[in-house]
């Protein structure tokens, strides 16, 4: 067995590969590297095939999606760790070594993030985990360094290894049997917001999970669904549902789950008092799949009683209304923290 794998997963991504190869390439000498493509269109296999025969290529059936595009070629893959990297992703000298280091010292360590720093504008965090993710009460994701659309400069204040909630699936460390005893990324979320749930199953089973930014990578983000992608909203809404039908305490379940609704219908409005129409049916699409989906995903849910799942009890209420828009902002003050 390898100690560590670094699988990219691509969908007709040539362009992507052809600029972000190279740097994964020279700075992953640790490293076993595998192109997991999604059954691309355009000539990304030839492409990988001709100018870089070292790596490894894994051809999966079909384009579906993140979450069974991993969970299908991991299958394929035989290592100690998994580095799961998005294809707009630069990484840096060492990035590795840091991580293969907690993996190493810290075994109850399952799950790390590197800092993730946006490639477009390097000296800013990047929207997608920045310095390692948490939820709110109602499952709302946010991380140190961005909360919702306020990204932060990066001057050092998150240099400090920490536990988080959740770690990017924009570039995902997990030892291997971790991956495989919890089954892998739930593949009915297709995309967004799997990478929550499986750090949200991981420590449900007591694992830890750790952000370490000794590791730097730069992310493009949004290369294949953009931000502003009503698809995008319609994914985030329903997976973030599901979520929270998965893996909430037993206690207060549906009235979270019902309080979430309305505050995703106050979201709804806002789109439409802003002319982004399509994103209101994108929530109310992913309100009406919700309910389609809710049952089978009851049946999901294991016998478990989780203590603390969230950082905060809502970051809708401190961002929005008490217009606290920086992480430390709110960590500094004691009255926001769940105890």
């Amino acid at each position: 067995m390898d100690k560590i794998a670094v699988v990219i997963l691509n969908w007709n991504g040539v362009k992507l590969l052809e600029q972000f190869l190279p740097s994964v390439i020279q700075f992953s000498e640790e490293a076993t590297i595998y192109v997991a493509d999604n059954a691309s269109t355009d000539h990304s296999v030839n492409f990988v095939k001709q100018n870089f025969p070292t790596i490894k290529i894994i051809k999966n059936t079909g384009n579906h999606g993140f979450a069974k595009g991993y969970n299908d070629a991991l299958k394929e893959v035989n290592s100690e760790i998994y580095a799961l990297v998005n294809s707009d992703i630069e990484v840096t000298e060492n990035w590795l070594k840091p991580i293969i280091e907690t993996f190493d010292v810290e075994k109850q360590t399952a799950i790390i993030q590197p800092k993730i720093l946006d490639f477009k504008n390097k000296e800013y965090f990047e929207y997608a985990g920045a310095a390692g993710g948490f939820i709110d009460k109602f499952g709302f994701p946010f991380c140190r360094g961005r909360i919702f659309d306020t990204i932060e400069k990066d001057h050092g204040q998150y240099d400090d290894s920490c536990e988080i909630f959740w770690a990017s699936g924009a570039c995902f460390f997990i030892r291997k049997e971790v991956y495989d005893d919890l089954q892998g990324f739930d593949e009915s979320f297709f995309a967004h917001q799997e990478e929550i749930d499986l750090c949200w199953r991981a420590l449900n089973e007591g694992h830890i999970i750790k952000y370490n930014p000794k590791s730097i990578v730069y992310h493009v983000g949004g290369a294949t669904l953009e931000q502003g992608n009503p698809k995008k909203t319609y994914l985030n809404f329903r997976n973030s549902l599901l979520m929270l039908v998965k893996n909430l305490p037993k206690r207060g379940l549906f009235f979270i789950i019902f309080f979430r609704m309305i505050l995703d219908g106050i979201a709804g409005i806002r789109f439409l008092t802003q002319g982004k129409f399509k994103h209101t049916w994108a929530i109310l699409h992913a309100h009406f799949s919700f309910y389609c989906m809710s049952l089978s995903y009851l049946k999901k849910r294991k016998d478990f009683q989780i203590q603390k799942y969230y950082a905060l009890k809502s970051i809708v209420f401190l961002y929005y209304i008490k217009k606290l828009v920086v992480f430390k902002e709110i960590f500094n003050n004691n009255q926001n923290i769940k105890n």
